[in-house]
């Protein structure tokens, strides 16, 4: 006897039951904190203590990115992985050096942000929500996915909260940028660093986890198979 076939409906992740992510993990280590919080937190020290010298403040503040880069190398993290970090802190400094302005060093931060923001807002008009494409090419589900609407819908929720997580940082050191308050800016810098970042990913979690369907479990065999 021929049994009816449906469609089966695509699988998420795994994550039911699954534990939170870890945020050490996600952010590379404790070296990636220590990247994360302290190139900015030397450049504030540093032109407050050398008498707001921007341009020694800056190399100080790449120096430090330089150290924890080779950290990086020496414990055998991936060259491209342990340059990524040192990138923007180079940049930053460049560009305090050419404008002598010590918020630009915070310049560079900013533009990421509006770009990342910019850039999940396009995956969620395009209905490729960026999300949706991280979960699956960890999981390789390939982009059977984006046939559910369930799962269409979850990972578009989950990208609107880092839609939301980058504006809020723009809309706190963006204001103090323009006005020049480098203190409270570098503050804010560390602040809505690792922090925000790691209620983002737990809220992101919580998304997924919640929408995602747990696998099925394997069908035992029948009498007709034997």
């Amino acid at each position: 006897m021929e049994h009816s076939q449906t469609p089966e409906r695509p699988e998420g992740p795994n994550v039911a039951g699954a534990e939170p992510p870890s945020i050490v993990d996600a952010v590379g280590g404790p070296l990636g904190i220590a990247e994360s919080a302290l190139p900015a937190a030397v450049f504030v020290a540093a032109y407050t203590a050398t008498g707001q010298d921007a341009e020694l403040s800056a190399i100080l503040a790449v120096a430090l990115g330089v150290v924890l880069t080779v950290a990086r190398v020496v414990r055998g993290q991936t060259l491209q992985f342990a340059l990524s970090g040192l990138v923007g802190i180079a940049l930053a400094g460049f560009i305090v050096s050419r404008t002598g302005k010590a918020e630009d060093f915070f310049l560079p931060g900013l533009l990421a942000n509006l770009g990342y923001a910019a850039g999940y807002l396009i995956s969620i008009a395009v209905r490729w929500p960026l999300i949706g494409v991280l979960v699956a090419t960890m999981t390789q589900q390939g982009s059977e996915w984006r046939k559910d609407p369930v799962l269409l819908q979850t990972y578009t929720r989950a990208s609107w909260i880092w839609v939301g997580l980058f504006l809020t940082r723009l809309a706190v050191q963006l204001p103090l940028y323009l006005a020049s308050a480098l203190v409270a800016l570098g503050v804010a810098r560390v602040a809505m660093g690792i922090p925000l970042f790691a209620l983002g990913l737990w809220l992101t979690w919580l998304v997924v986890r919640r929408g995602t369907p747990a696998p099925a479990p394997a069908a035992a065999p029948s009498d007709d198979a034997a």
